[in-house]
């Protein structure tokens, strides 16, 4: 029988990249508890949860949970094992805690990226396979991307039904009362990773996925009176996949960076930024929801747009300092975001909100010092804003 909900067998827009790629899939979290975690995303975010992977079908060592906005335009994958020797899950989340083991994109042919890319210097995790059900096939496979994180190429030209096989409609039927978020798809996705690892990801993903670096923040071009870090922006020629790959720099005390690697214990995915096309009402509807942000800036930071004299800004600067958005103007456009506290309870993974007005394509450069000191406040308060000492 054929599923209500389909979101396979409509073939995307023709990607205009050499690796045939059409855009951000899914993310896949491992975690202690997929319930409890789906739970929290459909509640925060205002996410469905829509399809479902566990004893009920089949699948005895573990469970998943799709959720996805009403357009299935963004989908978001928790996983938890319910075996002790369900060790891909088990060793992942002992050593990083809930995190993203993989990040999805949906691929024209998965064989030619695959081979392509392994080609390229990629290094394979999991060669091309098929799965099958009465509904049609859905074809993946796998490269290393991070320590123990992957990229998964994915096709569902040729399935009808319910996201792939192995999963049903879901039996969390829980009506849980939230407000509608407005969330869209994925902007960009964020890694963290150790000194010196920098440049050595970003040529891999340039050389793997015939990718480009379109932004590189130097020494002195991202810093607090404390910390410092150095980022590049790695993305398809295209557009459509962008992955900032942030690294700690020298500074008086830790980096949020330095905190992530030692609290996650490795390299891995910082942040997801999720776009909206209009961030007041999806960050107020998400507060209202029980999403925790990080704290406002100063009320100074919003005078300084409020004494603008170009008049970029339509949206109400009031609103703005009353949801503790921040704005970064880049030539004629602009970008507004806000992030949130870590989700978990380590201090690791947290999400954007993100909405690019005006033909912005940046990443919030004006905002990184207002945003830095927010997230060296919390680290403050977790005990993890250290003094560095000179070594012998």
């Amino acid at each position: 029988m054929k599923m209500d909900i389909c979101y396979g067998g409509v073939p995307s827009k023709i990607p205009n990249n050499s690796m045939g790629i059409r855009g951000y899939d899914f993310v896949e979290f491992y975690v202690g508890s997929a319930k409890v975690w789906a739970y929290w995303h459909a509640k925060s975010f205002g996410l469905d949860i829509v399809a479902y992977k566990g004893p009920e079908t089949g699948h005895r060592d573990r469970c998943s949970y799709l959720l996805s906005n009403k357009e299935a335009t963004l989908k978001i994958m928790v996983t938890s094992a319910l075996q002790p020797d369900t060790y891909d899950i088990h060793s992942f989340y002992q050593k990083h805690g809930d995190g993203v083991k993989r990040w999805s994109v949906e691929v024209v042919d998965v064989k030619e990226a695959f081979n392509k890319a392994v080609d390229q210097g990629a290094v394979p995790v999991t060669k091309p396979y098929k799965i099958e059900d009465e509904h049609g096939f859905v074809i993946q496979a796998a490269i290393r991307l991070y320590d123990d994180t992957e990229i998964n190429f994915i096709n569902y030209d040729k399935y009808e039904g319910h996201f792939m096989p192995g999963y049903e409609k879901p039996l969390y039927n829980v009506e849980i009362d939230r407000l509608e978020t407005g969330i869209i798809a994925i902007d960009h996705i964020v890694g963290n990773v150790h000194v010196n690892e920098m440049d050595y990801w970003a040529s891999y993903i340039n050389r793997s996925l015939d990718f480009e670096t379109f932004l590189h923040f130097g020494p002195g071009d991202i810093s607090t009176q404390y910390s410092a870090l150095l980022s590049k922006v790695v993305r398809s020629k295209d557009q459509v996949i962008k992955n900032p790959i942030n690294e700690p720099y020298d500074g008086e005390r830790q980096s949020q960076i330095d905190e992530y690697t030692q609290q996650y214990h490795g390299s891995g995915i910082q942040h997801v930024a999720i776009m909206t096309k209009d961030i007041i009402t999806t960050v107020a509807n998400m507060r209202k929801n029980g999403m925790e942000f990080l704290d406002t800036p100063p009320k100074t930071y919003y005078d300084d747009l409020r004494n603008r004299e170009d008049n970029l800004i339509t949206e109400n600067i009031d609103d703005l300092e009353r949801l503790g958005i921040l704005c970064d103007v880049e030539g004629t456009g602009y970008l507004l975001q806000l992030f949130t506290k870590p989700i978990g309870d380590r201090p690791t993974f947290f999400y954007e909100i993100i909405q690019r007005r005006k033909g912005a394509t940046g990443f919030g450069q004006g905002n990184f010092l207002a945003l830095f000191e927010a997230i060296e406040r919390d680290q403050e308060k977790r005990g993890n804003l250290n003094k560095i000492e000179n070594e012998l």
